[in-house]
């Protein structure tokens, strides 16, 4: 098991700008995954938070991100693009493996399609909505490679809270609701 560290809030590598993976199917890219696996796994056994992690969060600026819902397969994403996305708007709770002491409400798309490319390099493609709140957290992780971060989002100052207050008063009805001993590593 490779558990990288998570680069944290204020470290200038978060907003940089990835690059793009040319050769999907190398080993190097197949050990970043790995990496980016168990590094999510660990972090989502420790704390109950984490569906999503993106490799410029383990210091490496490639554009690559990892999710790990619940009850589905991993799904390593290579080169993701958002092509399209609906005009609807919605609001939803946000945190990040990066400074998961803070929460905020931010705005995303209720709906996107995602253009990227699996392991073996064929390109695919992917519409995703509010079914366990993929959009939110496909655009979350997308924008960890143009070195955007869920700061940048938020829709009202006030709504920035720890996640002391979060857990207290908003985690039921949002997607991270699942307690962390019933999470799978």
């Amino acid at each position: 098991m490779s558990v990288r560290p998570i680069l944290q809030l204020g470290d200038p590598l978060l907003r940089q700008k990835a690059v793009r993976v040319e050769d999907p199917p190398t080993h190097e890219v197949h050990e970043l995954v790995r990496d980016l696996a168990d590094t999510l796994a660990h972090w989502r056994s420790a704390t109950g938070y984490g569906r999503g992690i993106a490799a410029p969060q383990l210091g490496v600026l490639q554009r690559v991100i990892f999710l790990k819902l619940p009850g589905t397969e991993p799904w390593p994403l290579i080169n993701p693009e958002i092509v399209q996305r609906s005009e609807e708007k919605i609001i939803v709770w946000d945190a990040c493996l990066s400074f998961l002491s803070i929460f905020m409400q931010v705005e995303r798309h209720r709906q996107v399609t995602v253009r990227y490319q699996n392991l073996n390099g064929e390109t695919l493609e992917f519409k995703a909505g509010d079914d366990r709140s993929l959009s939110e957290l496909l655009q979350h992780e997308i924008d960890h490679l143009n070195g955007i971060l869920a700061l940048d989002r938020v829709v009202d100052l006030k709504t920035i809270c720890t996640r002391e207050e979060f857990e207290k008063r908003y985690r039921d009805a949002s997607p991270y609701a699942i307690a962390p001993a019933t999470i799978e590593s």
